[in-house]
């Protein structure tokens, strides 16, 4: 009787639930990650979708418990919860605003305030639209 090896490249993946499935071939080389920094008021809006998805599936039961667990004030969670009033494609723009490779951000949250400060989402348009052409976008 002889002994037979087969040998072929394999790599885990993740599958659907986090489930780890095994794929043949070689492993694809990971994506090039960009340089730079996400900006500042892209974090902010990401916290504020989570903030709201916690308190929405009964994480946390107000934005009370969001300031103390965060150990900041219940003005700063409001000034972050304030981002989802904002028109919905102006909250896209700020998720995919370009990484920042220089010290300062391109919008800063004070700018962005006076955005969220009106109801009107043909204004918050206007508003961001200005913002939007004074960095060169």
């Amino acid at each position: 009787m002889h002994d037979i090896t087969i040998e072929f490249p394999v790599h885990f993946t993740r599958g659907a639930a986090g489930r780890k499935e095994v794929s043949v071939g070689v492993e694809p080389a990971a994506p090039p990650v960009e340089a730079g920094r996400v900006p500042r008021v892209a974090r902010l809006m990401a916290l504020a979708i989570r903030f709201e998805e916690l308190v929405r599936m009964g994480e946390v039961e107000s934005h009370a418990d969001l300031a103390r667990l965060g150990q900041v004030t219940r003005a700063r969670i409001s000034q972050i919860m304030d981002l989802l009033c904002l028109a919905p494609d102006i909250q896209e723009d700020l998720l995919f605003l370009p990484r920042v490779d220089r010290e300062r951000d391109a919008v800063s949250e004070h700018e962005l305030r006076t955005v969220c400060a009106v109801s009107d989402w043909r204004e918050q348009r206007r508003r961001w639209a200005s913002i939007a052409r004074g960095r060169g976008s």
